[in-house]
Protein backbone atom coordinates (compact mmCIF):
# COMPACT_ATOMS: atom_id res chain seq x y z
CA UNK A 1 0.00 0.00 0.00
CA UNK A 2 1.98 3.45 -1.04
CA UNK A 3 0.89 6.86 0.51
CA UNK A 4 -0.76 10.23 -0.13
CA UNK A 5 1.03 13.42 -0.18
CA UNK A 6 0.03 16.99 0.03
CA UNK A 7 1.50 19.81 -1.10
CA UNK A 8 1.18 23.36 -2.63
CA UNK A 9 1.81 24.15 -6.36
CA UNK A 10 5.59 25.84 -5.14
CA UNK A 11 6.29 22.01 -3.87
CA UNK A 12 5.28 20.14 -6.54
CA UNK A 13 8.21 19.05 -8.68
CA UNK A 14 10.19 18.39 -5.19
CA UNK A 15 7.13 16.33 -3.65
CA UNK A 16 6.98 14.06 -6.74
CA UNK A 17 10.52 14.07 -6.81
CA UNK A 18 10.85 12.96 -3.61
CA UNK A 19 8.00 10.42 -2.93
CA UNK A 20 8.89 8.40 -5.92
CA UNK A 21 5.21 9.67 -6.82
CA UNK A 22 3.04 7.88 -9.98
CA UNK A 23 0.23 9.54 -9.22
CA UNK A 24 -0.90 13.70 -9.42
CA UNK A 25 -3.71 15.11 -8.72
CA UNK A 26 -3.67 19.33 -9.64
CA UNK A 27 -6.77 21.19 -7.94
CA UNK A 28 -6.35 24.76 -9.50
CA UNK A 29 -8.68 27.71 -10.82
CA UNK A 30 -6.49 27.76 -13.50
CA UNK A 31 -4.26 24.73 -14.30
CA UNK A 32 -3.03 25.61 -17.74
CA UNK A 33 0.37 26.76 -16.91
CA UNK A 34 0.91 23.80 -14.38
CA UNK A 35 3.96 21.76 -16.30
CA UNK A 36 3.06 18.01 -15.33
CA UNK A 37 5.91 16.94 -13.34
CA UNK A 38 8.58 14.64 -15.07
CA UNK A 39 7.63 10.93 -14.90
CA UNK A 40 4.15 11.24 -14.48
CA UNK A 41 2.14 10.13 -17.65
CA UNK A 42 -0.81 12.50 -18.92
CA UNK A 43 -3.12 9.46 -17.89
CA UNK A 44 -1.63 9.48 -14.36
CA UNK A 45 -2.35 13.56 -13.73
CA UNK A 46 -5.70 14.73 -12.87
CA UNK A 47 -6.07 18.27 -13.38
CA UNK A 48 -9.41 19.17 -11.88
CA UNK A 49 -10.07 22.89 -12.75
CA UNK A 50 -12.40 24.86 -9.74
CA UNK A 51 -11.59 27.82 -7.75
CA UNK A 52 -11.22 27.85 -3.85
CA UNK A 53 -14.44 28.46 -2.81
CA UNK A 54 -18.10 27.68 -1.57
CA UNK A 55 -20.73 29.80 -3.17
CA UNK A 56 -21.38 30.59 -6.44
CA UNK A 57 -19.31 33.62 -7.55
CA UNK A 58 -18.59 35.52 -10.70
CA UNK A 59 -15.70 34.55 -12.47
CA UNK A 60 -14.96 31.67 -10.50
CA UNK A 61 -15.61 28.48 -10.94
CA UNK A 62 -17.80 26.59 -8.35
CA UNK A 63 -16.06 23.32 -7.01
CA UNK A 64 -19.33 20.76 -8.42
CA UNK A 65 -20.08 17.29 -8.22
CA UNK A 66 -18.04 16.05 -11.73
CA UNK A 67 -15.22 16.97 -10.10
CA UNK A 68 -15.80 15.00 -7.41
CA UNK A 69 -16.63 11.96 -9.04
CA UNK A 70 -14.02 12.27 -11.05
CA UNK A 71 -11.49 12.50 -8.00
CA UNK A 72 -13.18 9.38 -6.77
CA UNK A 73 -12.83 7.47 -10.12
CA UNK A 74 -9.04 8.61 -10.55
CA UNK A 75 -8.30 7.28 -6.65
CA UNK A 76 -10.33 4.11 -7.48
CA UNK A 77 -8.53 3.90 -10.09
CA UNK A 78 -4.45 3.85 -8.55
CA UNK A 79 -2.77 0.98 -8.25
CA UNK A 80 -0.94 2.14 -5.22
CA UNK A 81 2.35 0.63 -6.52
CA UNK A 82 3.38 4.00 -5.99
CA UNK A 83 2.46 7.64 -4.02
CA UNK A 84 -0.09 9.83 -4.98
CA UNK A 85 0.92 13.23 -4.57
CA UNK A 86 -2.08 16.01 -4.22
CA UNK A 87 -1.78 19.76 -4.55
CA UNK A 88 -3.46 23.05 -5.18
CA UNK A 89 -2.22 26.44 -5.21
CA UNK A 90 -1.33 26.48 -1.55
CA UNK A 91 -1.55 23.35 -0.24
CA UNK A 92 -4.03 24.36 2.13
CA UNK A 93 -7.81 23.63 1.03
CA UNK A 94 -8.97 22.04 -2.00
CA UNK A 95 -5.72 19.62 -1.51
CA UNK A 96 -6.27 19.05 1.96
CA UNK A 97 -10.28 17.98 1.08
CA UNK A 98 -9.08 16.00 -1.68
CA UNK A 99 -6.59 14.10 0.67
CA UNK A 100 -9.55 13.51 3.30
CA UNK A 101 -11.40 12.33 0.13
CA UNK A 102 -9.21 10.23 -1.23
CA UNK A 103 -8.35 8.71 1.90
CA UNK A 104 -12.03 8.25 2.67
CA UNK A 105 -12.18 6.21 -0.91
CA UNK A 106 -9.40 3.94 -0.45
CA UNK A 107 -10.32 2.70 3.25
CA UNK A 108 -14.06 2.97 3.74
CA UNK A 109 -13.68 1.63 7.29
CA UNK A 110 -11.63 4.86 8.37
CA UNK A 111 -13.99 6.29 10.99
CA UNK A 112 -14.38 10.18 9.87
CA UNK A 113 -13.34 11.40 13.08
CA UNK A 114 -10.51 9.87 13.20
CA UNK A 115 -9.45 10.52 9.63
CA UNK A 116 -9.66 14.29 10.16
CA UNK A 117 -7.86 14.28 13.11
CA UNK A 118 -5.25 12.45 11.19
CA UNK A 119 -5.47 15.41 8.89
CA UNK A 120 -5.13 18.00 11.37
CA UNK A 121 -2.38 16.54 13.24
CA UNK A 122 -0.37 15.97 9.88
CA UNK A 123 -0.64 19.64 8.58
CA UNK A 124 -2.00 22.22 11.35
CA UNK A 125 -3.17 24.70 8.93
CA UNK A 126 -5.70 21.84 6.65
CA UNK A 127 -8.75 24.26 5.82
CA UNK A 128 -10.33 21.60 3.48
CA UNK A 129 -12.79 23.27 1.05
CA UNK A 130 -16.22 22.31 2.86
CA UNK A 131 -17.71 22.00 -0.60
CA UNK A 132 -15.79 19.34 -1.46
CA UNK A 133 -15.86 17.47 1.52
CA UNK A 134 -19.78 17.94 1.76
CA UNK A 135 -20.15 16.82 -2.16
CA UNK A 136 -17.77 13.56 -1.32
CA UNK A 137 -19.79 12.72 2.04
CA UNK A 138 -22.90 12.44 -0.35
CA UNK A 139 -21.20 11.01 -2.73
CA UNK A 140 -20.06 8.46 -0.76
CA UNK A 141 -23.05 7.76 1.34
CA UNK A 142 -21.22 9.02 4.09
CA UNK A 143 -24.62 11.04 5.87
CA UNK A 144 -22.80 13.24 6.77
CA UNK A 145 -20.23 12.30 8.97
CA UNK A 146 -17.73 13.87 6.59
CA UNK A 147 -18.64 17.31 6.92
CA UNK A 148 -19.09 16.97 10.83
CA UNK A 149 -15.56 16.01 11.32
CA UNK A 150 -14.25 18.52 9.07
CA UNK A 151 -15.85 21.26 10.61
CA UNK A 152 -15.36 19.66 13.82
CA UNK A 153 -11.70 20.14 13.59
CA UNK A 154 -12.38 23.87 12.52
CA UNK A 155 -9.97 26.22 10.81
CA UNK A 156 -6.10 25.24 10.46
CA UNK A 157 -3.86 27.54 11.20
CA UNK A 158 -3.10 31.07 9.60
CA UNK A 159 -0.35 30.16 6.89
CA UNK A 160 0.26 31.43 3.56
CA UNK A 161 1.32 28.09 2.43
CA UNK A 162 1.00 24.69 3.35
CA UNK A 163 4.26 22.76 4.20
CA UNK A 164 4.26 19.10 2.43
CA UNK A 165 2.97 16.53 4.50
CA UNK A 166 1.70 12.48 4.14
CA UNK A 167 -1.67 11.59 5.10
CA UNK A 168 -1.91 7.63 6.09
CA UNK A 169 -5.04 6.10 5.24
CA UNK A 170 -4.51 2.82 6.75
Amino acid sequence: MSSLHICSLSRLEETVENTSASHVVTLLSDAAGVRRPQGISEERHLRLIASDITQAMDGHILPGTEHVERLIAFVRAWDRAAPMVIHCWAGISRSTAAAYIAASVLNPNLDEEDLAHRLRAAAPSATPNPRLIALADSLLNREGRMRAAIAAIGRGADAFEGTPFELSYS
